[in-house]
């Protein structure tokens, strides 16, 4: 799997935070769901996401690229069992793509953000990239990884 979607409370994480962080990206720390570790365990450098609000916004609002490998989450405290991967943005969504414009597309109906809507961070696959891609005006995404 080359593609993801990482959710984030903005209030607690927004994109406009995480792009703050320019070329060195920052850690998505805090995960404590085994699929959700295990998703990020599989990730490799380049590997493309798409950044989501949840709770407020409920959007798809940007590109992310994993930077940084699995590894200890420094959140944990010391507790091994818990990995994070580093991303970086990429770009904004020309226009963002929200929860409900997904849920009504029949190309989505299944996709992660609709059939586990819980998971903090899901696999995409690549057809559905390009789906909410072209939704969301970004005719030539970046793409990850062969």
């Amino acid at each position: 799997m080359a593609y993801w979607l990482y959710k984030s409370e903005p209030f607690k994480w927004s994109w406009e935070m995480q792009k703050a962080k320019g070329e060195a990206g920052e850690e998505w720390t805090g995960v404590r769901n085994y699929l959700a570790r295990n998703n990020m365990r599989a990730m490799k450098i380049g590997d493309k996401g798409f950044f989501y609000h949840s709770n407020e916004g409920l959007e798809v609002v940007g590109i992310t690229e994993v930077c940084a490998l699995s590894h200890p989450d420094s959140t944990a405290e010391g507790d091994l069992r818990w990995d994070c991967v580093d991303i970086r943005a990429v770009c904004d969504m020309p226009k963002p793509v929200s929860l409900k414009a997904i849920k009504a597309n029949p190309k989505l109906e299944k996709m992660s953000l609709v059939t586990s809507m819980r998971l903090s961070v899901q696999p995409v696959t690549e057809e559905e990239y390009f789906e909410v891609c072209r939704m969301g005006g970004l005719d030539n995404p970046p793409l990850s990884p062969a």
